[in-house]
Order: C-alpha cells, then structure tokens, then sequence
C-alpha cells in the first residue's frame, strides 16, 4: 500500500502541532521531533510539517514563502457539509486566514482556508451518489 508524505516548511513547530490538532487531528510521534511534527491526515496520508532549516534539507534553491505565494493547495476530503464547515471554522478560530469563499455547487460542497503559515487547505464534500457514478451531478448556482 503506498503512503503520501506532503512537506511543508512551518515558523513553528508547535505552533503547527497546536494548530492542527485544534482541527481534530493526530500526529505520529514516531516520526515527529523538534523540528519535525508528522500529521496524521489518514491512515496514510502525512503532512511533515518542518522548520525551514529542516525542510531545506530536502529541496533546492529558496523556499517559498507561503504568505507571499501560492506554493501548494492541499484538499481534504470530508464526509459531509457540516465537516466542511467545522474545519474552515476551526481553523479560522485558531489563527488560520480565509483564503476563497466556501463554493457550493449542490452536489459538491467545499472551503478553503490557510493554516498559520499561509499553506492553502480546501475541504470538500462531494454527494456519495454523484461520486459513485449513481447519480448525474446537479449544479446550483
């Protein structure tokens, strides 16, 4: 089974860990330090969130600075519109930014918002029957 790791340079490390958490999720400790804190997102799929010293152990050239420019949009599924609406407020609640305006297209509902450091986040929902291939999608304006 693969697994994706999503890297993303952060301040501070614990300022992130809080940050995600306060959205609901965990961290393996395994893989977590000082200087690293691996997010859990799913059984698996990771966000390695790292100080910049760190993260530039793995690129070349500069690092983007996220508050200046769009280096990543990272979307989440979700299970439903009110998860959707949980997450956008629960991040705006504790130091994340508004990024778009959430879109409703009816049968697909979703957000998006930047945590702390100016990374893109975008929760989606989108109706079981349309994703299934049950139902044709229909749009709402």
């Amino acid at each position: 089974m693969r697994s994706i790791f999503v890297n993303l340079p952060v301040a501070d490390v614990a300022t992130s860990r809080a940050f995600f958490a306060a959205l609901g999720f965990g961290f393996n400790d395994q893989f977590s330090d000082s200087r690293t804190a691996c997010l859990v997102i799913e059984q698996n799929i990771f966000a390695m969130l790292m100080t910049p010293e760190r993260f530039g152990d793995f690129v070349n050239g500069e690092i983007a600075d996220a508050q200046k420019t769009t280096e990543v949009l990272v979307a989440l599924s979700a299970d439903s519109r009110e998860e959707v609406d949980r997450l956008r407020a629960a991040a705006l609640a504790h130091g994340g930014g508004e990024w778009k305006p959430n879109q409703d297209h009816g049968f697909m509902y979703g957000c998006s918002f930047t945590d702390r450091d100016g990374h893109v986040w975008e929760a989606v929902w989108m109706d079981p029957a349309v994703a299934s291939g049950e139902a044709a999608p229909t749009h709402t304006s």
